[in-house]
């Protein structure tokens, strides 16, 4: 069977988090390897459908890559490269249906392009929405290898929109996590049916809804002090289906950062100590501020070892990374790190840390 080129991209960071879920959700991906000179892709070939691309959770989004030996994108017009392109942009739609398309590349607006963008159109039916279409196709220079000419590359985005956009985000709130990190942060945690979850400094929830989207649980409690976010987390948990099905999670009020108020919050509904907890804290932008942050950081470290199980898991993403450095040493008589992962997202620089129990 032929294999279809595609190009993975990930926030910068998560390399070795997505090639661990491709491996899982993409087993029969062949020649998985990082794109070079990038930092933010893999690519693979895939047998057959790629309905199965969708269901990745730590990719930004996935496209279908299409080389052409050819020296400037006019070229692309000629029946046996069109038909490549129009047999990219089918794959695609079987995956996620569209009715519109655009380009991203230089020159978009050239005469070239609005060419093609008339061929494509005639040939799949799609309208060409130079600003707002759904369907990306997306032009770039081949990767050069010595002196011979690089050809050029047309990647058709996979689907409407990128894998990171989530659909059952009804409630943004400030401050939210992003998707794809929160997926990481949740495959970093370790996806095993029999834990009791729980989710510190909850937020609008999307930490908890990552995690069981990503599998099952043996019961669920999402903790924040501010009613606003648990509304907001209510309302995403819902959207995503996750309040019908069994186990239920809960949503409580209390301060994650107080041991005993937290041990009486959260112990009946979880049924015991937490087996995984996880945390967003507040990092002083729209929530919180700096000079909290070490109070913070480590009331969470001592409220969560007071609720967790022994040899239990801790995963915190925080942007306050000095301050969590500092408090992971003066907690030693609590947890024991056991990796660190650094992410590059949108000019933000937030670390996920990994700590089990003593």
């Amino acid at each position: 069977m032929p294999l279809t080129s595609v190009e993975l991209t990930y926030l910068p960071g998560l390399r070795d988090v997505l090639a661990d879920e491709v491996a899982q959700v993409l087993p029969g991906a062949r020649g998985v390897r990082d794109v070079r000179d990038r930092d933010d892709a893999l690519a693979l070939g895939l047998p057959g459908s790629l309905a199965a691309v969708a269901g990745l959770r730590t990719a930004v989004a996935a496209w279908v890559v299409v080389h052409l030996d050819v020296p400037r994108p006019k070229s692309f017009t000629s029946p046996e490269h069109l038909r490549r392109i129009v047999d990219a942009m089918y794959a695609s739609l079987r995956v996620g249906g569209s009715s519109t398309f655009r380009f991203e590349a230089a020159g978009a607006d050239s005469p070239a392009f609005t060419r093609l963008g008339d061929l494509l159109h005639e040939a799949t039916g799609l309208l060409h929405d130079p600003g707002t279409g759904d369907l990306v196709v997306r032009v770039r220079r081949g990767l050069r290898r010595g002196d011979v000419d690089p050809g050029w590359d047309v990647l058709v985005r996979v689907g409407p929109r990128p894998l990171s956009a989530r659909t059952w985000r009804v409630a943004d709130f400030p401050g939210a996590v992003n998707a794809t990190i929160a997926a990481a942060v949740a495959r970093l945690a370790e996806v095993r049916p029999a834990d009791r979850v729980l989710n510190l400094m909850a937020g609008s929830g999307t930490l908890l809804v990552e995690r069981l989207l990503a599998g099952p649980v043996a019961a669920a409690v999402a903790v924040d002090r501010d009613a606003a976010a648990l509304d907001a987390a209510r309302a995403n948990l819902e959207a995503a289906r996750l309040l019908s099905r069994p186990p239920r999670p809960v949503l409580v009020r209390a301060d994650a950062t107080d041991p005993d108020a937290l041990r009486a919050a959260v112990t009946a509904p979880l049924g015991g100590p937490a087996d995984v907890v996880l945390a967003d804290p507040p990092w002083g932008t729209l929530h919180g501020s700096h000079a909290d942050a070490p109070r913070l950081h480590a009331g969470l470290l001592r409220a969560a070892h007071a609720v967790a199980a022994p040899g239990a898991r801790l995963v915190v993403l925080t942007h306050e990374v000095k301050v969590m450095e500092r408090v992971v040493r003066g907690a030693a008589d609590l947890w024991v790190p056991r990796s660190e992962t650094r992410v590059f997202a949108k000019g933000h620089h937030p670390r996920i840390h990994v700590l089990d129990r003593r």
